[in-house]
Order: structure tokens, then sequence, then C-alpha cells
């Protein structure tokens, strides 16, 4: 499998630069930093939660944990962590579980953790849809990426 193609018309539409990084086929996206030699800071990861019938995207570095506790305080919402199953229903043109962290282009509410490392470096990383590429772009474009998500604090470093 190659790029998600939503990901790939998405990235084309807003003529965002990117270069794909090929690494060994892996299962985790701390495994997929590793194999690329990049930091787990760099890396964002999309993680999706359910809340009642809705979705939520979270975003944050792959050495980062959802606290789910102080998510659903902020938000109201009891929240849990989406199945498999769910996964590939909502990202059909994504190997399962390696999805990318824009959630919006899938038409899901998109939550992102300003307060971590994402974009504070020079690159950022993020799961093109299988688990052999990662999209590179600079933190510049990733800030503009996210810019349809809305910021929240509810993560922590592992």
């Amino acid at each position: 499998m190659a790029i998600s193609r939503k990901l790939q018309a998405y990235l084309k539409e807003h003529d965002v630069k990117y270069r794909l990084v090929q690494h060994a086929r892996t299962g985790s996206s701390m495994e997929s930093a590793e194999q690329a030699h990049i930091p787990g800071g760099a890396l964002a990861k999309g993680v999706l939660a359910r809340a009642g019938e809705a979705y939520l995207m979270l975003v944050l570095p792959s050495d980062y944990h959802v606290d789910l506790e102080v998510l659903s305080s902020q938000t109201g919402a009891s929240l849990a962590m989406a199945t498999e199953e769910e996964l590939s229903a909502q990202f059909s043109d994504c190997e399962r579980g390696a999805i990318p962290p824009l959630g919006f282009i899938y038409g899901i509410k998109t939550l992102w953790d300003p307060s971590t490392s994402l974009g504070a470096d020079q690159k950022v990383y993020f799961e093109a849809g299988d688990h052999q590429q990662l999209v590179q772009v600079t933190g510049e474009q990733f800030h503009e990426l996210m810019a349809p998500a809305e910021r929240r604090e509810f993560s922590h470093h592992l």
C-alpha cells in the first residue's frame, strides 16, 4: 500500500511540499520512529477516540500518552479508545493502525495538544497510511496542517 488517497489529495490540494520516508514494516508509531531514525517527539500520531456515536482524532507525539480522564473532563464527554474495527471503518484507505493524524480530512473532529514537542523540531513526520512510510513536512507546515484542529492539553510524556 502507498500513501493514503485522501491524504495525498489533501496535501496536493493545499500545495503542501512533503517527502515520503521509507522504513521497515512496523507495528506502532514508536517502532516507526525507531526504524526511520527520528526522535519520537517529531512523529505525530493520530489516536482515535469515541465519544458516544462520534469520533475524535487526538494528535500527539509518538512518545506521549493520551490522558482520557483529563480530556473527558475538558469536553464533558465520556471517551473511550476506538476499536481496531472502528479504525478500519473510518480509515478505509489506510492499513489498520497506520492512520494519518489529519482526522478532519476524514470528517472527524481533530484535537491537537500544542503543549507537546510537535512542530518544535524543524521536521515533523506522520503515518502515510501504511506501516512502511512516513510523511515528512516542516514544523511550520505541520502547524499550518493543524489549523483546522482544536487545541487542547490532554497528553503527557511517556
